[in-house]
């Protein structure tokens, strides 16, 4: 908090327009939020300020899409472009994607193999960490001058990003005042992060959409128990995902950022009743698949959970849906805007059966997935009704309350609430 309270010292003498230094919030609990910070650029620009390049940590990479020297990732933390590369000597490194000379992309291409990296516009090359190798006529031609012959190329490189690679994924962060990626998960949730990547793992490819609302609108959802039975037919026809079930919706001890909902089914004749009694839309008694494979399920963990949506504050969620499992990584392009990039991914000892059984369930995440496509329409459904609402208007989360679930319940908007509290701490705007 302590940097918090020095970035705020800094906005106030920076002299720099349009980022709010005070936001009216109608209640101290994070249960009324105001619509503005879903659609202000300026708040946008703070966040970016503050979280983005903040001390924050984000997903860059499963460390298998880069498995040979060279190999190479762009990608973005926030809105600032990054490359993660494997280096020569097996090391994993990302730099800023802004060439040192006059500030244009460098690595123009999502992914290949590159032992160096040339700018195109004055062909300034950098190797696989960043360091400037060559300049072109640095020293001049013939009579003509060239660069300063104080100039030192160790001087220009790329500006580096602090990388960690933890049990195969690689995360990073543009800030040297985050903690450690363990302190900033905290203990209660890196158990869950090592319940996903408990063996070496193989990435299988990737899906990407854009969503026409604030990135924070994801944030919320993948927070919210409440939406997840109610919005999607599939989780609860089909029994993934169901109220009734046994549920976990559990926040970090810190500021409350990170989170994860899970799920393990019981019988289906165990838990339909209560949807059926109280003629919840989204079950359909007597709807079968044509292909029921797709909702088998090859037993992987001690607790097979149908739904484990693990949330990392701010870019980063781990997905396990019966046997797919995915990295979504949110990428926040404007206050009105984002993208989302699933990282699909298995182990590395799957059998043949289990490969396909995983690759036929990533049918079920993605921008046409039978779970997920509903959640980018949720989200652009409220940012169309509230880009015209007047100052002052406010959502309302109200369901659901920590003391009495425990931590339990399904039917629940604690997790939101404790996000908003601690959105608001990072953003110094108090807790």
């Amino acid at each position: 908090m302590r940097q918090h309270a020095q970035q705020e010292h800094r906005d106030e003498h920076s002299g720099r327009s349009g980022y709010p230094r005070r936001l009216s919030w109608p209640s101290a609990d994070g249960g009324e939020v105001p619509y503005a910070v879903f659609t202000s650029q300026a708040i946008f620009e703070r966040e970016q300020e503050r979280i983005h390049r903040g001390p924050t940590w984000h997903f860059l990479a499963l460390a298998d899409e880069l498995r040979n020297p060279g190999d190479f990732k762009s990608t973005f933390i926030g809105t600032t472009p990054v490359v993660v590369t494997r280096t020569r000597d097996g090391d994993i490194a990302a730099w800023v994607n802004r060439c040192a000379h006059r500030g244009a992309m460098v690595c123009r291409e999502p992914r290949g193999n590159a032992r160096a990296h040339r700018c195109v516009y004055h062909q300034w090359a950098y190797d696989e960490r960043g360091r400037l190798r060559g300049v072109p006529f640095q020293k001049g031609l013939n009579d003509k001058t060239g660069m300063p012959v104080d100039f030192n190329m160790a001087e220009h490189g790329l500006p580096p990003v602090r990388v960690e690679d933890h049990r195969g994924v690689v995360f990073g962060s543009l800030s040297d005042a985050a903690p450690s990626l363990a302190d900033y998960l905290g203990p209660r949730m890196l158990p869950w992060l090592d319940r996903i990547f408990h063996k070496p793992v193989e990435y299988l490819g990737c899906t990407r959409q854009y969503a026409k609302s604030n990135w924070k609108l994801y944030y919320e959802n993948v927070k919210d128990p409440y939406h997840a039975s109610l919005l999607y037919l599939f989780h609860t026809t089909f029994n993934i995902y169901r109220f009734n079930m046994r549920g976990r919706s559990v926040m970090d001890d810190g500021l409350g950022v990170h989170s994860i909902i899970t799920t393990t089914p019981q019988d289906d004749d165990d838990t339909a009743g209560d949807y059926q009694k109280h003629d919840i839309a989204t079950y359909r008694a007597g709807l079968k698949l044509a292909d029921p494979s797709m909702l088998e399920v090859r037993r992987e963990f001690e607790e097979q959970t149908s739904n484990n949506i693990h949330t990392l504050f701010p870019s980063t969620v781990i997905q396990q849906i019966h046997n797919t499992m995915a990295v979504r990584q949110v990428l926040p392009k404007s206050a009105g805007e984002f993208e989302l990039v699933f990282h699909f991914f298995g182990y590395q000892d799957d059998d043949a059966a289990l490969r396909r059984l995983r690759l036929k369930q990533a049918n079920l995440a993605g921008p046409a997935g039978y779970i997920s496509m509903e959640d980018t329409e949720a989200t652009e459904l409220v940012q169309r009704a509230i880009e015209s609402c007047a100052a002052g208007d406010s959502s309302y989360m109200a369901m659901g309350g920590e003391d009495g679930d425990g931590g339990t319940s399904l039917i629940s908007e604690h997790m939101i609430r404790g996000f908003w509290r601690g959105y608001r701490t990072m953003m110094g705007w108090g807790g």
